[in-house]
């Protein structure tokens, strides 16, 4: 595993909750499609983290789980979607996880840096933005490039 420095940022805020993109929380709305693939993530929180990495930035290469084109919605094409198990280390406490990334090439809205981490785990009590995080990730599923500051 390898544990990478982050600060939690603001997303779009469309995982959680509604927003004006989406009558609904995306992630409460994608959760059947991906148990039936197989994953189960109703366990966790309905939402992401979002960590920034920078001036690291990360790349999908071998994902413990690839979901192509799932038609979550009928607001826009079906999208493809890559899970990694990951921990998030915050205030002295591990949680369990997946880096969710959805691939940029099947999304119509909502682009995220490359620096910019999405995760799913548990709820992370009295996190805010600006806080610092860690995140452990496997990097034979997740390559990090770049150089972290000294």
């Amino acid at each position: 595993m390898k544990r990478l420095s982050g600060v939690l940022t603001r997303g779009h805020q469309v995982a959680s909750r509604p927003s004006k993109d989406y009558p609904y929380s995306t992630l409460e709305k994608q959760k059947p499609y991906f148990k039936q693939l197989g994953l189960d993530l109703y366990p966790y929180f309905n939402g992401t983290l979002n960590i920034s990495i920078a001036p690291l930035i990360f790349r999908m290469i071998k994902p413990e789980f690839t979901f192509e084109k799932v038609g979550w919605t009928d607001l826009h094409p079906p999208e493809t979607f890559s899970f990694s198990r990951c921990k998030v280390m915050f205030k002295s406490k591990e949680y369990a996880g997946w880096v969710y990334y959805p691939h940029p090439e099947t999304k119509k809205n909502h682009f995220q840096n490359p620096s910019l981490m999405e995760v799913i785990t548990f709820e992370v009590e009295n996190i805010r933005y600006g806080d610092n995080v860690e995140v452990e990730i496997n990097p034979v599923e997740i390559e990090v490039e770049g150089q972290a500051p000294s």
